[in-house]
């Protein structure tokens, strides 16, 4: 099995500057992360609020340059863990949650930056705003002071992903970002090609879980 780091080298042989690598960390056991940050990387993605502060909380201290983004759902009651742990949260998705969130940034002074997560193939099962509704959003975040830094999407597992990295660019375009939050361990390079920015890969930098 190839290490971390061979398996770094490899992914940034296919990675063009500009694109930042988000190393997925989620049910990654300790000595795995451990081996991460002696690899150099110091960007990682968590989908739970709970689980990151059990892989990080005493790393903090240790790695004053670690970036802990958010990838996964935000519950409102979870909110004030979450300003307080991550350095990017990509999953802001309705009114609610901006009021939540602007609201703890104010108590905690703190200001992390913030993603929308456009459900981009409108799947029921899946988090994130409505393309239809994507502009109410962003209209409605502008409004309470909360700055938008860019876009997040999860296509669906079963259809092409380059026609949903493409749409997302789109909405992108027309609402004037340029930072784009897409494309996993099956495809970052199409993601990349298509303008992302952010790329969110496991198992391409982990290995497969057993």
């Amino acid at each position: 099995m190839a290490s971390i780091l061979e398996n770094l080298d490899a992914l940034r042989r296919n990675i063009a500057g500009g694109v930042c690598l988000v190393a997925v960390s989620k049910f990654q056991p300790d000595e795995k992360i451990q081996e991460a940050l002696e690899a150099g990387l110091r960007v990682f993605g968590e989908n739970r609020v709970q689980e990151a502060l059990t892989h990080w909380r005493d790393r903090r201290a240790v790695y004053a340059d670690l970036e802990l983004h958010l990838i996964g759902p935000l519950q409102t009651n979870k909110v004030k863990e979450a300003v307080a742990s991550f350095d990017v949260i990509e999953t802001v998705d309705r009114p609610a949650l901006v009021d939540a969130l602007v609201k703890e940034c104010n108590k905690q002074n703190k200001t992390p930056r913030f993603f929308v997560q456009v459900n981009i193939g409108e799947e029921p099962q899946k988090s994130g705003v409505l393309p239809e509704d994507l502009m109410d959003l962003l209209r409605y975040a502008a409004q309470q002071n909360m700055h938008i830094d860019g876009l997040m999407c999860v296509p669906p597992a079963d259809e092409p992903a380059g026609l949903y990295f493409a749409l997302l660019r789109k909405l992108a375009m027309r609402h004037g970002f340029s930072n784009l939050s897409m494309g996993m361990s099956a495809d970052y390079k199409q993601a990349i090609a298509l303008g992302a920015t952010y790329i969110r890969v496991g198992s391409a930098l982990f290995g497969e879980r057993i």
